[in-house]
């Protein structure tokens, strides 16, 4: 039963682990795409085909 218990807590403990980690990359895939809107903006600004 002990084996069983440890087994379950290591299961929740890989999937809180891998809840994180995907937190961790949509995170930083929304600041990236941000970061790239902002360059694309200021770069369009800076160029004066004219």
């Amino acid at each position: 039963m002990r084996a069983l218990s440890a087994e379950a807590r290591l299961h929740l403990y890989a999937r809180n682990l891998s809840k994180r980690t995907g937190t961790g990359i949509h995170t930083a895939a929304l600041y990236s795409a941000f970061a790239m809107i902002a360059a694309i903006v200021f770069g369009t600004l800076s160029v004066h085909p004219f």
